[in-house]
């Protein structure tokens, strides 16, 4: 059967238009099944952001960015004296932060009911911590923390809610762990599962933390990193969050 060039160009037409509308439902299956969410993509700091100063010990906080003009770290200025010091940076695919006492915090601070999620590490006698429904702010943040330690002199390991500030009155009430379930320097991955005032914690695999908040302290907030004091350098490969849908 002879064709005509028209009927040839209409049905070209035709399977490319076929063809478009078949990848983004791909996409779009794949990203329902798996149902994480990014936070990190690996390359640079979008979609975080730190105080500016991000305590008292600085006077200012200098972004540096590379050549398509994407935030890749984030340098405090020491009020005495002037000294640059890196806080956080991106270096070979994961979140890189030390320093003095910093938190760097998702752009967006919407985030109620999820399961959240990081892949990483911390050096030896390090402290860091996974921060959730927290608010914005220079100094230590007002929000629920889990902790990231291994073999620091604070008593409180990872894999325990760390019971400061509002959450400072459960400290009965909250179980901690003393000995951290992984070894410095190691990566492991620590999960957050907060639901209401239900909040589950689970390391490599395993529940540390099944509490119940009576007050509902915090219900909304951002995600946030912490690095917790002076030769702590934490790592952060992976950090990921799914929405609970109510």
């Amino acid at each position: 059967m002879f064709l005509s060039t028209q009927a040839v160009m209409r049905c070209l037409v035709a399977a490319a238009a076929l063809v478009v509308s078949i990848v983004p439902v791909a996409a779009e299956d794949k990203k329902s099944e798996d149902g994480w969410i990014q936070l990190f993509n690996g390359k640079d700091l979008t979609g975080w952001k730190i105080p500016n100063p991000p305590s008292g010990h600085f006077k200012e906080v200098i972004e540096k960015k590379n050549d398509e003009g994407k935030v890749i770290a984030f340098v405090g200025v020491e009020k005495n004296g002037g000294k640059e010091v890196p806080l956080w940076r991106v270096e070979d695919g994961t979140i890189i932060g030390g320093g003095p006492s910093s938190h760097i915090f998702t752009e967006s601070g919407d985030y109620d009911n999820f399961h959240y999620r990081v892949e990483a590490k911390i050096n030896d006698h390090g402290n860091s911590g996974q921060y959730f429904r927290t608010k914005f702010g220079p100094g230590f943040p007002a929000g629920y923390e889990t902790q990231i330690n291994a073999t620091h002199g604070d008593p409180i390991k990872t894999g325990s809610i760390y019971p400061a500030g509002s959450l400072g009155k459960y400290k009965k009430d909250i179980v901690v762990l003393n000995t951290a379930p992984h070894k410095p320097d190691e990566f492991f991955t620590q999960e957050v599962i907060a639901d209401g005032p239900h909040i589950t914690v689970i390391v490599n695999g395993k529940q540390t933390i099944d509490w119940t908040d009576p007050d509902s302290t915090y219900t909304k907030g951002h995600f946030a990193l912490q690095g917790h004091d002076p030769g702590s350098v934490m790592t952060f490969k992976k950090v990921e969050y799914k929405p609970i849908k109510k």
